[in-house]
């Protein structure tokens, strides 16, 4: 379990993550296991067909994930993600992505990641394996 200054200094890095900021989103809440990261829809953000590409869909839900991973302070990286895309939202929408542990192992977590839209509907259901080296 990290103090609180090693606490801050993850939540401080996945918050500054440059690719996250690049696209638009925020890291909202982060604690040990936990994360939630949101991004309000633009233009920039649809496919062909008008709507939100999966592609960002799946980078908000990976962004929560990540920072829900490495929320204890040591290092983790992915050995899957699998997402389920259920509906889409529309643009000017503030879509949030809330990871969850689901497991802590040995030397591998589970993680399940919900991203749904303003009302709370879900959008679409991630889930994520990692591996921690250090553990």
């Amino acid at each position: 379990m990290p103090n609180s200054d090693e606490q801050a200094a993850i939540r401080e890095r996945a918050a500054n993550d440059p690719f996250c900021a690049r696209v638009g989103i925020d890291l909202a809440d982060f604690g040990e296991g936990y994360a939630e990261t949101t991004l309000t829809l633009d233009e920039d953000h649809l496919n062909f067909h008008g709507t939100p590409h999966g592609g960002i869909v799946y980078t908000l839900a990976d962004a929560a994930f990540a920072a829900a991973s490495n929320s204890h302070g040591d290092a983790a990286f992915a050995l899957e993600t699998n997402i389920s895309y259920l509906a889409a939202a529309d643009v000017g929408e503030t879509i949030r992505a809330v990871a969850e542990e689901t497991h802590l192992g040995g030397r591998t977590a589970e993680y399940e990641v919900v991203v749904s839209d303003e009302s709370g509907d879900r959008i679409a259901t991630f889930r994520g394996r990692v591996y921690k080296p250090s553990r």
